[in-house]
């Protein structure tokens, strides 16, 4: 009941009712940013993945994914909160292979799997949407020294917003397609925030990259870390 009550299952059912759920093609690129085509690939979890094992964590209608499952063979799990976006990923790319989607809370699925991967990783998903401390150490019990994690969020001075001064969560808002916004915590952090995070949990930040979407003023949108397990 509580995801249902949730703004992600109203933003997904607004989808859904407003666009056919049907298989799609295969996107041409991994995309972390909000504006498509814009900085690194698929290339950020790794030079060779096939046959790697991958999780995303906030898979939504699984277009990253399908991408790194077909162009690149990887055999990827997408694990998302809302049941809704996991029948649209499915909908979209269940006839490929090397692919599962699963409904649940991130956290709930890492406790309960003993799978080890190879990259996990997170697209405005579950990393900035949970709090980092519990997080953070559960994924890094999927992954074995060397393997990495990457996440995007939005960046902590979109708008011209400040970071978040504290560990703690703040309000923010998401936008559903009726133009409604509804009220969510989330995690905003900046890159040296996020390093220590990671730190306690045991990885190392290997980058921070900050990326602009014009259509959206001349504030950075988009954080895009990457670390590897200590």
């Amino acid at each position: 009941m509580l995801v249902q009550e949730s703004p992600w299952h109203a933003h997904a059912a607004q989808r859904t009712a407003a666009r056919l759920a049907e298989p799609l093609s295969v996107p041409a690129r991994m995309e972390w940013t909000t504006r498509p085509g814009q900085g690194p690939g698929a290339e950020i979890l790794g030079p060779d993945l096939r046959g790697k094992r991958l999780l995303e964590l906030g898979c939504g209608p699984g277009h990253n994914a399908a991408h790194l499952a077909t162009r690149h063979g990887a055999h990827v799990t997408g694990v998302d909160l809302v049941g809704l976006q996991v029948r649209r990923a499915r909908s979209h790319y269940g006839r490929l292979n090397n692919l599962t989607f699963v409904a649940g809370h991130a956290l709930h699925y890492l406790h309960a799997s003993d799978e080890r991967f190879d990259a996990i990783y997170s697209v405005f998903g579950a990393v900035g949407l949970v709090a980092p401390e519990l997080l953070f150490p559960a994924i890094a019990r999927h992954l074995t020294p060397g393997r990495v994690l990457a996440f995007s969020v939005p960046h902590p001075q979109r708008g011209g917003r400040a970071p978040s001064g504290d560990d703690g969560p703040r309000r923010d808002f998401v936008s559903i397609p009726d133009g409604t916004r509804l009220p969510i915590a989330r995690w905003e952090f900046a890159a040296d925030r996020w390093e220590r995070h990671l730190s306690r949990a045991g990885f190392r930040l290997t980058s921070a990259l900050e990326f602009h979407d014009s259509r959206m003023g001349h504030w950075p949108t988009t954080l895009l870390i990457r670390a590897r397990r200590i």
